[in-house]
């Protein structure tokens, strides 16, 4: 799959994701802010691929990662991102979507499989999110989290080693 056939636009991957289950793939996604990736990123993008058939990933719009990270995010723009994003083997189809909650992204793909980071429980997703993946039969997984990786402490050190 080239790397131009990988980046979807938000109004169509319903569609996408429909003609691969159309075809028995087993749909796998996932969704963040993915600002500045990190090893601990490609860990868990990797863990997640490994439980189906495609991976999908929903990336927050550049309004959302403002919005649930606050003043100077994100560093890199969406677009950007998605380019990285894309670039990885592991990963099928990137969407950007424009929502803080990953909701309407969830309801588009459809997902046999939807991974968190272990940095979340089933408890602390978002209560729509939790109703969507229930409504549509989807099984929650939680990828381990990797300690000492974060794009928050990233920067952290950027900040500290630039003074």
């Amino acid at each position: 799959m080239s790397i131009s056939s990988k980046m979807v636009d938000f109004e169509e991957v319903s569609n996408r994701c429909e003609r691969l289950r159309a075809v028995g793939k087993n749909l796998v996604a996932t969704n963040g802010c993915f600002d500045l990736l990190h090893v601990g990123h490609v860990r868990y993008l990797e863990a997640a691929r490994a439980l189906g058939d495609v991976l999908v990933v929903g990336l927050n719009a550049d309004d959302s990662v403002h919005e649930l990270k606050g003043t100077g995010r994100p560093i890199t723009t969406e677009n950007d991102r998605a380019e990285v994003l894309v670039a990885l083997q592991c990963v099928d189809l990137v969407t950007i979507f424009p929502q803080v909650r990953a909701t309407q992204f969830i309801a588009a793909v459809r997902p046999a499989i939807y991974v968190k980071g272990g940095d979340y429980t089933c408890e602390t997703l978002d209560e729509e999110e939790r109703a969507m993946l229930k409504d549509i039969g989807a099984e929650i997984r939680l990828v381990p989290f990797q300690p000492g990786y974060s794009t928050s402490q990233l920067i952290g050190q950027i900040c500290k080693t630039s003074r």
